[in-house]
């Protein structure tokens, strides 16, 4: 039984790892802009058909990879520039709705340039490899995961505390009008927060696609969408909040996948959602709440 608890609470670390970098990818846009980013999961998509291509192209994995992860935050960037600049003074509604625009539409790009089928990842074997711990049967991949999470956030926090672009966008997220005032050029920091959003959205595409080893025009589709509970969650705006919305999602889905009756298995889903809800009941600006000044 307790071989079977550890076993899932890796399972549950390293879903909500996942989940927690895309949360962070939301949320670093969020405080800037007051924008929720759905093409977030587009971005994710996109990891996933440049692995393919770059297979394709005789390339090992660990070139691939890098390469994905700055394909996308080049995207995301390009992205920034073309979709959401034009209307970053608009209302909320107006971003929002440009958000599922782009997502929509890139999702439809995905469909018609490429495929509506699945196509396989090439993976390394080092990935999907089980090793024997204790007599538990840990995947590889999820150990990677766990670790890969863990190094990202770090050197994220890292990032935001000793950079000059990192202290920049944490200034921007607490008020932006003053640090505009402070001589920062606000494209800049909105660059930096679109690009680090797409970084982060191509490795946990990545640790994502380890555990399925498939990409399709959808594939971004459901972990945005978690992503952006755990962000609310946590506490609009707030990286921390994200991190903390994004480890706790991942733990409920995997404990009463794990340990729900047969019979309440069907349920799984709404239960899930039905914790989530009672949590923003006690705690309406999420566990860690956080103030936002949207740029105009």
């Amino acid at each position: 039984m307790t071989g079977y608890f550890l076993e899932q609470t890796g399972n549950a670390l390293s879903l909500g790892g996942i989940y927690a970098l895309l949360a962070l990818g939301l949320a670093v846009v969020y405080s800037i802009l007051g924008l929720i980013n759905f093409a977030h999961g587009a971005l994710m998509t996109l990891t996933g058909y440049v692995l393919v291509a770059a297979a394709a192209y005789g390339l090992p994995f660990l070139v691939a990879a890098p390469l994905a992860i700055l394909v996308v935050m080049a995207s995301a960037v390009l992205l920034e520039r073309i979709a959401f600049r034009p209307v970053r003074g608009a209302s909320g509604a107006t971003m929002l709705l440009t958000s599922f625009a782009v997502a929509v539409l890139l999702q439809l790009a995905f469909q018609l340039f490429i495929s509506t089928r699945p196509q396989i990842v090439p993976l390394p074997a080092m990935l999907t490899a089980t090793l024997d711990v204790a007599g538990i049967a840990i995947g590889v991949n999820r150990i990677i995961s766990v670790v890969v999470a863990v190094v990202v956030l770090i050197a994220l926090n890292q990032f935001l505390k000793r950079t000059t672009i990192g202290l920049a966008m944490r200034a921007a997220a607490e008020d932006f009008d003053v640090t505009r005032l402070m001589g920062i050029r606000a494209n800049r920091v909105i660059a930096a927060a679109f690009a680090l959003s797409g970084l982060l959205a191509g490795i946990a595409a990545i640790l994502w696609m380890a555990q399925r080893s498939s990409v399709d025009p959808l594939m971004g589709l459901v972990p945005v969408l978690k992503a952006f509970i755990a962000t609310t969650l946590g506490g609009l705006g707030s990286l921390q909040g994200a991190v903390l919305g994004g480890l706790l999602l991942g733990a409920i889905e995997i404990y009463l996948a794990s340990y729900l009756p047969d019979a309440m298995l069907p349920y799984h889903g709404a239960l899930t959602l039905g914790i989530v809800i009672l949590v923003l009941v006690a705690r309406p600006q999420g566990l860690v709440g956080a103030r936002r000044e949207a740029v105009r």
